[in-house]
């Protein structure tokens, strides 16, 4: 018998939390869970120091300007790799106070068996919901561009394929294109690339941002965005 739920329809009619990276994925996810049930917030996870987001790296003033667009409360929380499923676990339980059912994530291949995301919502009570689960990479990120979404390059694996000129580069089924003839998963799913997504039909508002210095890590490369404030 399955233990695991139905992943890819697990919101549909409840109300939810959306894991949240601010990248294409999680945002598709939560775009696909509005159309069925009632959004509660968004949880992010930050590094340590609490200066940006455990995922994609992202400053937290970005991430806050993103779900002041969509609407959406943000719950947020400082942990290490250490405390990581303390504290996520203690962002679930004030969700769910709150009236969350589900946790949705934007994961793609996760496992039917052994997912660490079924696990803790089991633990807290919840549900888990992945609208994207087992679909087409390609169909997925062509989805996301159809539907009108904007969406930058942030960061890139320079051993995978990915070059330090892609940094900034919009995705565009064109550029898809490009990454397949390039060897290079559409998703980026094989950790190649991340994304920052600055607007789209579920934001209010195109988020302004700033390129900032491209820095290098070992094979990574990194193009640090920062929320452009009004003149």
């Amino acid at each position: 018998m399955e233990e695991f739920t139905d992943w890819k329809n697990g919101a549909v009619g409840h109300p939810f939390i959306a894991s949240f990276s601010g990248g294409k994925d999680s945002v598709l996810a939560l775009y696909k869970a509005m159309k069925t049930g009632e959004a509660i917030g968004l949880i992010v996870m930050l590094e340590e120091e609490g200066k940006r987001s455990r995922s994609h790296g992202m400053p937290p003033e970005l991430i806050q300007a993103q779900a002041d667009s969509i609407g959406l409360p943000v719950f947020t929380a400082a942990a290490s790799w250490t405390d990581y499923e303390k504290v996520f676990m203690g962002l679930l339980e004030d969700a769910k106070n709150q009236g969350a059912e589900v946790l949705v994530t934007g994961d793609l291949d996760m496992p039917a068996h052994g997912c660490w995301h079924d696990k803790v919502t089991k633990n807290a009570g919840l549900t888990l919901g992945m609208p994207l689960w087992e679909m087409d990479h390609k169909e997925a990120v062509k989805e996301f561009i159809d539907l009108g979404f904007t969406t930058i390059i942030v960061t890139v694996n320079l051993s995978l394929g990915m070059r330090e000129d892609d940094l900034g580069r919009v995705l565009t089924l064109e550029y898809v294109e490009e990454l397949e003839d390039r060897g290079i998963d559409p998703c980026g799913e094989g950790g190649e690339f991340h994304t920052t997504v600055i607007d789209g039909p579920i934001f209010k508002i195109p988020i302004p941002v700033r390129k900032c210095e491209i820095l290098k890590d070992g094979e990574y490369a990194f193009l640090p965005l920062e929320l452009a404030l009004n003149s």
